[in-house]
């Protein structure tokens, strides 16, 4: 059972939201943090918010030469991945570009596969987490949102292969979805009234991703995740 004082965790999407509400938990917990977002002013007032101890990179990781470079810039082997980044665009399927299906799908799921892929190696010697944020889009078909559901769909995919080739090397890998409405940036623009009146604030599902991270369950690899459930149950 890895503590998070033991670990580096990179966590992207990290400027806002959930991705930022995680780095303050890991942070106080005293995680090695690598903090990836597009938003460099967003990434630097978290980093500020937790003492300026992360390592930032700013990225737009629907570029995947760019990614390539983050990844290079990180210092050292990753123990946990949060892949939290995404982009949704509501729109009807003839409003859609081609840029922002692609965006869309190279955030959601190229990146998945880049970060993934470079961290593999040193997580086969010594086991690893890999987080993937997920949500309703991933298993159900929404209006609208095309590219955001194809992205997540992709998304859970993935993660059940490489829980499938992580089992023989401690590797645990899941998709998790936040369970309740939750107040962000993305769903200040997209949430109707009635789920706006209902959600809380993403702290309260950090918890759920400090106990994946550090009890590396491996019961929980390859599974579909409730990050609400899973707080309540596992509160820090």
């Amino acid at each position: 059972m890895p503590a998070l004082s033991d670990q580096r965790v990179v966590i992207t999407g990290a400027g806002q939201g959930l991705g930022a509400a995680i780095a303050r938990v890991f942070a106080g917990r005293g995680a090695d943090l690598v903090l990836m977002d597009v938003d460099g002013v967003g990434l630097q007032a978290v980093n500020d918010q937790i003492g300026g101890a992360a390592t930032t990179i700013t990225v737009d990781l629907a570029d995947a030469k760019a990614t390539a470079r983050a990844i290079g810039a990180i210092p050292g082997p990753v123990d946990t991945l949060i892949h939290n980044a995404a982009i949704l665009r509501p729109e009807p399927l003839e409003a859609v570009s081609l840029a922002t299906f692609r965006a869309t799908l190279d955030v959601g799921i190229q990146a998945a596969f880049q970060l993934s892929q470079a961290f593999w190696p040193d997580m086969k010697s010594g086991g690893g987490t890999l987080i993937f944020v997920s949500s309703q889009s991933g298993i159900k078909g929404f209006v609208d949102e095309t590219a955001y559901c194809a992205a997540k769909h992709a998304l859970e995919g993935f993660s059940k292969c490489l829980a499938m080739e992580g089992a023989d090397h401690g590797i645990l890998s899941c998709t998790i979805t936040p369970g309740k409405a939750m107040h962000t940036p993305m769903s200040e623009q997209n949430y109707p009234p009635e789920l706006k009146a209902q959600w809380i604030e993403p702290e309260r599902l950090a918890p759920a991703f400090a106990h994946i991270a550090t009890s590396r369950d491996m019961a929980l690899s390859g599974q579909r995740l409730n990050a609400w459930e899973l707080s309540q149950e596992h509160p820090l």
